[in-house]
């Protein structure tokens, strides 16, 4: 049994991407292949648009003609998603599937990561990763949503802000 399921990528026909993803959760339930086939995703995202001066929310696909698909790559999976009606194969050379790498998966924020925080506002920490490591500063805000924080780094003198990502900072001792 292969070790881990891997983000692939499968082409459909436009405007097929809803119907090719709700028929492959239809199979992979008929068939109890939860094992195997363990998430799929249309990508969208919600855009404003002004038509005739009024404002409509509108739900928007990322990427027509893709439905992004995590599964663990056996002949059976490949060969259940293969043959959903409306998908014309796998993004990859010669229709070989090519898994994301973690880097992409990150851009398109597919799989959202939680970073469990073990500091809070006022407390003292010490940045670890970009042009300021080793620096130390006061947190200030937190932003678990965004995943980002609010350090005062004390820099010539100076009390400056730095916005920063959680995993950047750890508690000083």
């Amino acid at each position: 049994m292969p070790d881990e399921a891997k983000w692939y990528v499968v082409h459909t026909y436009s405007g097929y991407e809803n119907k090719v993803a709700s028929n492959l959760e239809k199979t992979v339930e008929n068939h109890n292949l939860q094992d195997l086939i363990q998430a799929i995703s249309v990508p969208t995202e919600t855009v404003v648009e002004i038509k005739d001066n009024k404002r409509k929310e509108v739900e928007r696909k990322i990427f027509p003609g893709y439905v992004l698909v995590k599964m663990v790559l056996t002949d059976e999976s490949w060969y259940v998603v293969r043959n959903i009606r409306g998908c014309t194969g796998f993004v990859g050379p010669s229709s070989k599937p090519i898994p994301l790498t973690e880097e992409e998966i990150a851009r398109l924020g597919v799989e959202k990561k939680t970073v469990e925080v073990s500091y809070d506002v006022g407390d003292s920490v010490t940045i670890t990763d970009g042009p300021l490591d080793g620096f130390t500063g006061v947190v200030e805000e937190v932003d678990v949503e965004k995943g980002s924080v609010r350090v005062m780094v004390s820099m010539f003198g100076r009390e400056t802000p730095v916005d920063l990502e959680l995993d950047q900072v750890e508690p000083a001792e």
